[in-house]
């Protein structure tokens, strides 16, 4: 052999000897995933999992990724990338027309008014400044709970009524000490609660609460929302009265900003919050509509950014709260893949939580390691969902989406089952 080809036939036994040990590297790792997903915690149920390398684009590794599961709230990352593509840096908070020396108002869906834990004041702050103001609560053609939620949820904190304009995240807060006594916010419903123990925490068709003397914990409880109480709430709040009105003036609407969406993002995604999913979703349809509505925004998205989803889902609400929601694995794959794609990663990761000692998981049970996950759990009764992104050891990003559906095992094994598996990719790719 000529001395002059001997490099060349080093470097492809080198080339040859590398591309031996990554496809036997993936083929380790997918023996790995398989004997993972044939564990005795994943028997007699059904799972889906999906794998995607952000950069290469390649699927790492497809178990049923093309099977309909019901996503519970993985749906919450839907109801974010219909945020991010619709709704403005700052929220649009309400619109306003003056006519005749009055300020008419109309909701746009804005969650963050005097909301608990938002604590947003812009638009109570603005309307406090005007003379007359009269709101106009007609804009919409939105049921006051979503299809498919089940009825007994009505005094949970997680069920809160979709309204076009919340107050208090449309829930009482009700605490009850021996020092401090009752307390509850708004002020306005405490001739309404007594502290006694109740089968439920509110009448089913009244605003009567209740809280136990025993409770040590702080409760929501949602209210039974109608366009009096909005009006009464508002001028309590105001400190005057508006009017509450049947028609809105014909004349190009003006809009006023609230607070940054991404904070609503975020407390969305980390609490894994239904009213402000199902609330964002709404204001999103603001911006395409002048009638707010669910399935106007869902329609949009599914005709347009979302039109190249491989498998079409069934979507029917903001939270996932309904068991009509179906999705695939791979379509939550597609879905992060694109939020990846056009949000960057400073302020993505930011926003999605991040499975650890800090953030979503109250006790960390692997110190050893640190967390690699960013990524949305959903779950509903016999159901554990988690997708989201790996970022691993070697510095790369996989997407993922693990869906779990129909176990009567604790949900708690099928996380650990979770964990591991992913574990696994974040410690070999």
């Amino acid at each position: 052999m000529h001395t002059s080809t001997r490099p060349f036939f080093k470097i492809l036994s080198i080339s040859y000897l590398l591309l031996f040990l990554l496809l036997s590297g993936c083929s380790s790792i997918r023996k790995g995933i398989h004997s993972k997903l044939k564990k005795e915690s994943l028997e007699n149920s059904f799972h889906g999992f999906v794998v995607m390398d952000a950069t290469s684009k390649k699927v790492v590794h497809n178990t049923n990724g093309d099977k309909y599961f019901t996503p519970a709230s993985n749906t919450k990352l839907v109801t974010f990338y219909t945020g991010i593509k619709l709704l403005p840096k700052n929220i649009p908070t309400l619109k306003y027309v003056v006519a005749n020396d009055t300020l008419f108002i109309e909701g746009t869906g804005d969650p963050s008014w005097l909301h608990p834990h938002l604590k947003d004041s812009t638009a109570i702050n603005w309307l406090k400044e005007q003379g007359t103001v009269a709101i106009y609560k007609k804009n919409t053609d939105e049921l006051r709970y979503g299809p498919g939620w089940a009825w007994e949820d009505y005094d949970t904190y997680f069920s809160p009524e979709k309204t076009t304009t919340p107050l208090y995240g449309n829930v009482v807060t009700l605490s009850y000490s021996d020092s401090l006594g009752l307390q509850v916010s708004p002020e306005w419903f405490r001739d309404k609660t007594a502290p006694k123990e109740h089968t439920f925490k509110r009448d089913e068709f009244a605003n009567h609460f209740y809280i136990s003397p025993a409770e040590q914990d702080t409760l929501e409880v949602p209210f039974m929302t109608s366009d009096s109480l909005t009006q009464r709430l508002l001028e309590t709040a105001l400190g005057k009265s508006i009017v509450l009105s049947d028609h809105f003036p014909d004349s190009p609407k003006q809009t006023l900003y609230g607070m940054e969406t991404d904070s609503i993002f975020k407390q969305m995604l980390f609490r894994s919050d239904n009213f402000l999913a199902e609330q964002l979703l709404m204001a999103s349809s603001s911006m395409i509509s002048d009638t707010l509505s669910t399935r106007r925004a869902i329609d949009y998205m599914l005709e347009n950014d979302l039109a190249d989803l491989e498998q079409k889902p069934r979507w029917v609400d903001g939270s996932g709260l309904s068991r009509y929601n179906l999705f695939t694995p791979r379509s939550f794959v597609q879905i992060l893949e694109k939020l990846h794609q056009e949000v960057p990663e400073e302020r993505l990761f930011d926003i999605m939580p991040m499975w650890g000692p800090h953030s979503t998981v109250k006790k960390w049970e692997d110190p050893t390691t640190e967390p690699f996950l960013f990524a949305k759990s959903g779950s509903v009764g016999n159901n554990y969902n988690l997708s989201g992104y790996v970022r691993t050891k070697s510095g790369k990003l996989l997407i993922f989406s693990f869906m779990n559906n129909h176990f009567r095992i604790p949900s708690l094994e099928i996380r650990k089952t979770i964990y591991t598996t992913l574990k696994e990719l974040y410690e070999r790719y």
